[in-house]
């Protein structure tokens, strides 16, 4: 049975305790990850992203286009920042372009 608090919580930090105590951090990383490729992105590079996926700290995305593929290789170290920055944790470490 659910602990049951006196006092009132918002709506947030009961979400935040029960996504800890199912141990489902990983599962919203994956979604939050997601839409913050998304976010930072833009509707340009979505067009041609093809897959999205978190293994560990290493964000592997697929790409359609080998020329946007080979000019985002350039940047990197820049999207990782962006894209933990907008998530606000540092969670991905390493990208990989296919």
């Amino acid at each position: 049975m659910a602990k049951r608090f006196n006092e009132e919580n918002s709506i947030a930090d009961v979400l935040k305790q029960f996504i800890i105590q199912n141990k489902l951090e990983t599962g919203m990383d994956v979604v939050n990850v997601r839409e913050a490729w998304q976010n930072v992105m833009g509707n340009g590079v979505n067009t041609y992203t093809t897959e999205i996926q978190l293994k560990g700290n290493t964000l592997y995305v697929a790409l359609s286009s080998a020329v946007l593929r080979e000019e985002l290789s350039y940047g990197k170290d820049k999207i990782i920042t962006m894209i933990n920055e907008e998530l606000r944790k540092e969670l991905v470490k390493q990208l990989i372009l296919r």
